[in-house]
């Protein structure tokens, strides 16, 4: 069996500090061959907004969040968004990046139960 790692991501673009760091440790885990999921939920799922991440940068000069997811979605990294929380910012399936695959908020417990390792 595989090691699974779910890591569940609440920031979004009024934390830019915050936004980086979890695509990079996914994208190093998905390196390292472990099935690696991100959960987005909070505000974490506004990152997923088509052309929101381009605008968010988590050090001035640095590169932008859409690097960083891009580097995830390469290495495998799987995105799963929270129906719930898509509702709450008034998102719908059609208004993500391509390869956001909707879920409910009880496929996190399952996939928190699933995993080796979780993170927040």
């Amino acid at each position: 069996m595989e090691d699974k790692i779910l890591i569940i991501m609440t920031s979004g673009p009024d934390t830019p500090r915050r936004c980086a760091t979890p695509f990079f440790f996914a994208t190093l885990a998905a390196a390292m061959e472990y099935d690696v999921t991100m959960f987005f939920t909070i505000d974490g799922t506004l990152l997923l907004k088509k052309g929101m991440a381009e605008t968010v940068y988590p050090k001035a000069g640095g590169k932008p969040v859409s690097d960083f997811i891009q580097d995830a979605l390469d290495a495998g990294v799987k995105f799963t968004a929270c129906t719930a929380s898509t509702e709450l910012h008034d998102l719908t399936p059609e208004d993500l990046i391509d390869g956001v695959k909707m879920v409910g908020g009880a496929a996190m417990w399952q996939m928190a139960e699933d995993s080796k390792t979780l993170t927040f």
